[in-house]
This record gives C-alpha cells, sequence and structure tokens, in this order.
C-alpha cells in the first residue's frame, strides 16, 4: 500500500514506468511544454529546474490505468466501483504528534519564490501560480475536513491569490468576511493520486471527510498532523504544505489563466492569501499538474462518472458502464451504456444524466454492444442507429459550467441528448458482424 509520493516515485522507477528529465528545463513555459508534449500521461521526474535545487515531479495522474495501479488495482476500470465504495465506507485517519512534513519549518516566509520553484504555464497567463496544491479547510462549525485543489497566483513575499469557485468554500469565506475574520486554509504539494481524486468528490452531494475517502482508496488509514500556525490537519507524509490565511475585504486581481476548457479564463479580483509557515520533508520533491492536460482532466472525470454511475441507476437499472470523455473537458460530454430492457431506455438515461450533473452538455446513450471507451466504436453507433429526427432532443437555457467559454456568451446552456440504442423489435437488424477467430498475432505470420 503506497501512502506517499517517494514510495510511488521508487515504485514506478523499478517497474519503469517513471521517466526521468535529465536536462535542466526553466519553469517558464518549458517545463510545462514537456510535461504536455504527452498530455500530462506520463509521469515525470526532473532533477534540475533553473534557479532551484528542488527536483520537480508532473504527469503522476494522467493516465487511467497508473492511477489504478498507484491504488494497488488491477486495471483502470475498477477505478470507478472502487470509489463508490471508499466514499460508502471511507477509513478514518490517524492524528500523529509530528510526521516528515514537519521535519523542517519556516515560520512567516518572506518571500516564497526562493523556496520552490515557481512556473509559467501558457503565453498569456497573468504571472507564475501555483496548480497542484491540495486545499485544506474545516467548515464553519469545525468538524469536517474538506480538500480541493485550487490555484493560486504567487503575488510577492508571502502573499498569492486564490480562485476559489466551489460555491460552499465561497460561502464560508463570505462567513469568515462578514465577521471581519481571516479564514485559515492549508495547501499540500507531493501528494499520492488517491489523495488528489478523493479531493474531487462533491462536498454538495456527500459532505464526507475526503482524507477518509483517500485513504479506502489507498486500503490503509492516512497519517495527520496539526499544523504549526492554523488549527488544520494535513497529511504527515505530504512532501510540502503551506498554512496560512484567507484575509477579509482583500482582493487583487487574478487571471487571466488557461483553463481546463482550453481557453483562458477572464480577469477579475479574487481573495488573497497571506502564509504563514511553510513545512517540508527532508530534500522535498516540488509538484506541478500542468493545467487542462490530462492530469488534471482525468481525477475530474472519474468522479463524475461515478455520481453519473449511481444517478442513472437509479433511473435506468439497466446501465453497465459509462465515461465522461477528457476532450469534453471532463464535464461536458458523457457516453453511457446500457442494457436495454424497454423503449425509452435510452432517452430516460439521458435525461437523469443532465439531472445529475449541470456541466453535462452533450450525452450519448449506447447499447451494451457498443465500446464506450472507443470514440470509433460510439461515432459508428450514431451514425448506424440514430434518427435525428427521432433520437435526438434539445433542452434550452439551462444551467452550465462556467468554465465553459460558450455558456458565459449566456450564462445558460443548451442541453442534446442522442439515443444511440436500436429499437428493440429491430434487434436481428441491428446484429453486428463478426469473425470467428481469436486474437491475430501478424509475428506468427510473418
Amino acid at each position: 500500500m503506497i501512502t506517499n509520493i517517494r514510495e510511488l516515485i521508487d515504485y514506478w522507477s523499478q517497474t519503469g514506468k517513471l521517466m526521468k528529465i535529465k536536462k535542466e528545463v526553466d519553469p517558464d513555459f518549458e517545463l510545462g511544454a514537456v510535461v504536455n508534449h504527452l498530455q500530462g500521461r506520463q509521469p515525470m521526474y526532473f532533477e534540475k529546474v533553473k534557479g532551484s535545487q528542488v527536483p520537480m515531479i508532473a504527469g503522476f495522474g494522467g493516465d487511467r490505468e497508473l492511477v489504478a495501479d498507484s491504488m494497488g488495482l488491477s486495471t483502470g476500470s475498477e477505478l470507478v466501483p472502487k470509489l463508490i465504495e471508499s466514499v460508502v465506507n471511507p477509513l478514518s485517519t490517524n492524528r500523529v504528534s509530528t510526521g516528515p512534513v514537519h521535519e523542517n519549518v519556516i515560520l512567516d516566509p518572506h518571500d516564497l519564490e526562493m523556496l520552490f520553484p515557481l512556473c509559467r504555464y501558457h503565453e498569456l497567463d497573468f504571472g507564475k501560480y501555483y496548480v497542484a496544491g491540495v486545499l485544506v479547510v474545516k467548515d464553519i462549525a469545525g468538524n469536517k475536513r474538506y480538500t480541493s485543489i485550487r490555484r493560486m497566483r504567487f503575488i510577492g513575499g508571502n502573499r498569492t491569490n486564490i480562485l476559489i469557485t466551489s460555491p460552499e468554500l465561497n460561502d464560508q469565506y463570505y462567513f469568515y468576511e462578514q465577521q471581519n475574520e481571516p479564514m485559515e486554509i492549508a495547501v499540500m504539494f507531493g501528494v499520492v493520486p488517491a489523495v488528489v481524486l478523493s479531493s474531487q468528490v462533491s462536498t454538495h452531494l456527500y459532505h464526507t471527510d475526503k482524507f477518509d475517502i483517500a485513504g479506502a482508496l489507498i486500503g490503509k488509514s492516512l497519517d495527520v498532523v496539526k499544523c504549526k500556525t492554523v488549527d488544520l490537519e494535513v497529511l504527515a507524509e505530504a512532501e510540502v504544505v503551506f498554512e496560512g490565511r484567507m484575509l477579509p475585504h482583500t482582493r487583487e486581481i487574478e487571471g487571466p489563466f488557461g483553463e481546463l476548457a482550453g481557453y483562458y479564463g477572464k480577469q477579475a479580483p479574487q481573495p488573497v492569501i497571506e502564509i504563514s509557515a511553510v513545512t517540508y520533508r527532508n530534500n522535498p520533491i516540488w509538484q506541478t499538474i500542468h493545467p487542462s492536460s490530462h492530469e488534471e482532466l482525468l481525477p475530474m472525470a472519474i468522479v463524475r462518472e461515478a455520481t453519473l454511475l449511481s444517478t442513472v441507476r437509479q433511473v435506468v437499472p439497466g446501465i453497465k458502464d459509462c465515461v465522461v470523455t477528457l476532450n469534453g473537458a471532463s464535464r461536458c460530454h458523457a457516453v453511457i451504456q446500457i442494457q436495454k430492457r424497454h423503449e425509452g431506455d435510452g432517452k430516460q438515461a439521458c435525461l437523469a444524466a443532465f439531472a445529475s450533473d449541470k456541466d453535462l452538455k452533450h450525452v450519448v446513450v449506447v447499447n451494451d454492444d457498443v465500446n464506450i471507451w472507443d470514440p470509433n466504436d460510439v461515432e459508428w453507433a450514431i451514425a448506424t442507429r440514430v434518427q435525428a429526427d427521432q433520437d435526438i432532443f434539445i433542452v434550452p437555457g439551462a444551467k452550465g459550467s462556467p468554465l465553459e467559454a460558450s455558456h458565459n456568451l449566456r450564462g445558460v446552456s443548451a442541453k442534446m441528448g442522442i439515443d444511440a440504442t436500436y429499437p428493440l423489435h429491430a434487434a436481428e437488424e441491428f446484429k453486428r458482424k463478426s469473425i470467428p477467430w481469436g486474437p491475430i498475432d501478424l509475428k506468427e505470420y510473418l
């Protein structure tokens, strides 16, 4: 059971899954370009980052099979069922008095830029950003911990912006602001994929402790330690932790920034964090996630698949599988596979999907003889089983994703459902051709 990033680095080094980058790379654009060359699907270890003595990793959560491997699972197909099980049966954390993340403690840091590499990712980004930090907060009552990934623009000294799009997090910050009090936060860097994946689980839907979900994904309770300057707990085996406070009534301009849908987000005033402490392991390993690469998109997709599968199953019992596609910005497109039992199941599955996730724009439903993981097979089903006047419907003026550019033109989105299942009475006419022969190894024929 791998509980920290160092164990994972060693494991993937031994199994040949880790790519070590020997050449020195510039944190301005070059490092991100190297990561993005393979879309963040390849785990990389950068030995030399210009201007820093700290090595850096990226690409640790961008491949479904490797994410599964990091949790001891055999295949990527096990991820969604494992996530659902972990939400239902989480493992509570262990509180310990100290841990590796407290091997070094800097109180009241004066210049964050001197500590760890700061990257610039896209041509028009408004400065340098931290993008891999897992934010830790407690609810207002102080009873539950929540985690999420938030981008933070380096302002200077010990200050950063933070972009908070979650309604729950915004409401919590505004609550403290009305009391003229700062909101305590901690930000973890250098954590295993299970921690990143669990951070994407919806607080609104589940209100469960995401550290406990991460422990269940790994199969072992995780150790946590109390922060030095704020009343929060963080993972004892994180590589680096920033402790600080979101200041009330303080905003700084943030953006533009290249976002997950492939466009630049707009410039706007955002809250400011003042860092009160930095703690880190001996010989720390820094971590980034390239924005809009598979490493950013995949955890979002997996969590949405788990919600989609659970929701649609309540309405259409014949659902077999689903995928939220990465090319659909991990939120706009879904394909659902069903064992069709009644006419209308396809359209009902579309409606249930839209109800489960406001960000979904286009949903395709196919029979269980279609491989939903193969875009060519899905396109084939649409081409050969859909009559647009009967099988496509559009819902205008619905809620959508604020991270999707065309939605922002009107503030609403149209939803399109495509029922690419064949009529039950004509099943024989849609029987797929096949060749009665096993897999071919061409080497045997040469």
